[in-house]
């Protein structure tokens, strides 16, 4: 088994993981841990959760790091916020890396969870880092 340590996965779920991605169905996995087909559905689905936290907490460090940001309020839409970039970069002398289609796309991509059609269901931070990427990070 490979060792979790550091990691915000527990001994078992990285276990159970393993078991998993190398094809085991759940009860090939409950019967090779002395468990239950539930409480494996149980270990992968708070892994995953886990895993989910890490992803949200290491867009949330990038956004923070980001020498350029700024805050945008939900009900905007995306036009808006796709503006609003390219000004900010604008004025901080950084040329954004994406043209605008592929930035909506990034955007769009990012955002999913908090955009309801073309606009922000929740506020969003966006960071502008050295080298032109675009972070965002919405209070979920």
């Amino acid at each position: 088994m490979t060792d979790p340590g550091g990691t915000v996965l527990t001994d078992r779920q990285v276990e159970v993981l393993e078991l998993r991605e190398r094809g085991h169905t759940q009860r090939e996995v409950a019967e090779a841990l002395g468990t239950t087909d539930s409480n494996v559905s149980a270990v992968e689905r708070a892994a995953e959760e886990n895993v989910e936290k890490a992803r949200r907490t290491l867009d949330l460090v990038r956004t923070l790091r980001a020498p350029t940001r700024f805050t945008v309020p939900a009900g905007a839409c995306f036009e808006d916020l796709v503006d609003r970039i390219y000004e900010r970069g604008d004025e901080a002398g950084l040329k954004v890396e994406y043209c605008r289609p592929e930035l909506y796309a990034h955007l769009y991509g990012a955002l999913d969870d908090v955009a309801d059609e073309n606009m922000l269901a929740a506020e969003v931070t966006v960071g502008l880092t050295t080298d032109g990427d675009v972070k965002v990070f919405a209070d979920e």
